[in-house]
């Protein structure tokens, strides 16, 4: 299947792995790229920019196809060496970045001397139209579905998506809800260029997570998401818990009074605890809806394969036989 995203990026499927914390180590990147699709690896996951550059280099060597490297731009006092992970990415050949939270505007000369394509993570139209106009190659659109944040105009993707496509001249892909051939189809009748999974490819064999995380999402309904730290617009979607039920009963108890600190114990430094320890009460995790219509454990190759098949039965027999 050719798109405007696989002609892009140089992969053969347009399915993307979209970037998260303590799961986008290279293991995982390599793995989908290996299965024809878009591998990320999580830069602020790895401490500095040396750590990313090793690994980036020990992505290089489980594979030879396109990756790319996340970097979130957090809104926050004492800042990552942003410059520093900016050049493990460029010195380590890394072709594709996925840029998400504030704007990159300062960073793209960089990545763009370098020839390096940016894909900017965006929840909103407004938010697409400002990345195209700063010179962004690609957008992915996050529907108010999507594991993480969703942003706060809660728009979920059989609008956003085509709105985007009503609005923007670049590619984009779309993520929050994908996790099968149907939802290929369906994204690409919308509009976009592909798909970006995130919580989708937690469930596979080679993420490199805890075997309890794995399960709690096969276990998991569309009903057991809930939505975190509305009342200070930093809103995540995330897996319910014990941790997230006295989260949630903090924000209905303390109401406008609530701050950050009320609540660090159920969200700060927890993803180590949960990811590689299995310690699934420890707090609040990113999750989206599409738990919902995850059912098994696969190898990233499987999915893939599975998901290019189900697209093109849809397109091919499906819809085809609606065509009279």
């Amino acid at each position: 299947m050719k798109t405007r995203i696989t002609e892009m990026f140089g992969i053969e499927h347009p399915i993307i792995q979209g970037g998260m914390h303590y799961v986008g180590f290279a293991e995982m990147a390599a793995a989908v790229s290996n299965a024809g699709g878009l591998g990320i690896v999580t830069g602020l996951t790895q401490k500095t920019p040396a750590d990313l550059a090793r690994e980036i280099a020990r992505c290089r060597d489980l594979t030879d196809k396109p990756f790319g490297v996340n970097l979130t731009f957090l809104p926050t006092v004492n800042a990552p060496d942003y410059p520093g992970y900016v050049r493990a990415i460029i010195e380590g050949g890394v072709t594709v970045v996925e840029t998400a939270g504030n704007n990159p505007a300062s960073v793209l000369p960089f990545f763009k001397q370098a020839g390096i394509r940016v894909i900017h993570k965006c929840t909103s139209v407004r938010h697409a139209l400002k990345a195209q106009s700063i010179g962004c190659d690609a957008v992915s659109v996050d529907g108010f579905e999507c594991g993480g944040h969703p942003g706060e105009d809660d728009v979920p993707n059989f609008i956003l998506l085509p709105r985007a496509d009503e609005t923007l001249d670049i590619p984009f892909v779309a993520s929050g809800g994908m996790a099968d051939g149907r939802s290929l189809v369906a994204a690409l009748a919308l509009g976009a260029d592909g798909i970006n999974m995130g919580t989708r490819f937690i469930a596979t064999q080679e993420a490199p997570v805890h075997e309890k995380v794995k399960q709690a999402l096969v276990a998991a309904s569309e009903l057991d998401t809930r939505l975190v730290m509305r009342p200070l617009r930093n809103t995540e979607r995330v897996l319910t818990n014990a941790a997230v039920e006295r989260l949630l009963e903090k924000e209905r108890r303390l109401g406008a009074d609530l701050r950050f600190e009320d609540i660090i114990d159920e969200v700060a430094g927890v993803y180590p605890r949960i990811m590689r320890e299995g310690d699934m009460e420890a707090g609040a995790w990113s999750c989206g809806m599409v738990a919902g219509l995850i059912h098994d454990i696969p190898t990233c190759q499987e999915l893939i394969d599975r998901i290019m098949a189900q697209a093109k039965a849809i397109i091919s027999e499906r819809l085809a036989r609606m065509l009279g």
